[in-house]
């Protein structure tokens, strides 16, 4: 496979692939998060960093405020 444009770019013949890289988070996702593969595959990446994010202690919003709970609760009741 040709590394075309980038093949002089510094430690880009040293670096895994996508697919390596890619197999190695998907793996990761199902040990951590109990993620099957298709979960991971259907996750986009802001979906995934946020996980990763929440698990991490950086959680970048507040928890909701008692009124949008509510206000969510009567949009979607459980029954």
């Amino acid at each position: 496979m040709s590394k075309g444009f980038f093949a002089d770019a510094p430690g880009f013949a040293d670096a895994p692939s996508f697919a390596h890289n890619a197999a190695r988070l998907a793996g990761m996702a199902g040990v951590v998060l109990g993620w099957r593969p298709d979960d991971f595959w259907r996750a986009t990446p802001a979906e995934l960093a946020s996980v990763i994010a929440a698990l991490h202690g950086e959680a970048s919003l507040a928890p909701p405020a008692r009124a949008e709970i509510e206000r969510l609760m009567e949009i979607f009741p459980d029954g």
